[in-house]
């Protein structure tokens, strides 16, 4: 699903332009991540939760040709899912 389609269902049901749709969920996820940037947890009750995570810096190794590669530290975005979103995805 791509954001066209959450804003043409949204549109759809709530009877609003397109447009307006548009900018109102371009700008929530806009919100999600500025806070995100700015390492701060998102939580959206029973949906999830989204945090930064810093991953420390490790040993790789290269699939086709099986040598050793440096991993750097980096941060990444996670996911945890909130107990409705467990509850009705199984």
């Amino acid at each position: 699903m791509t954001k066209r389609d959450i804003v043409l269902k949204i549109s759809k049901k709530t009877g609003e332009k397109q447009i307006v749709v548009k900018e109102v969920v371009h700008e929530v996820f806009n919100v999600i991540f500025d806070a995100l940037k700015a390492g701060k947890k998102i939580e959206i009750r029973n949906f999830g939760v989204f945090k930064v995570k810093r991953r420390k810096k490790r040993i790789g190794r290269n699939p086709k040709t099986g040598d050793v590669v440096p991993v750097p530290e980096r941060n990444t975005v996670t996911f945890k899912p909130g107990l409705e979103m467990k509850k009705e995805i199984k």
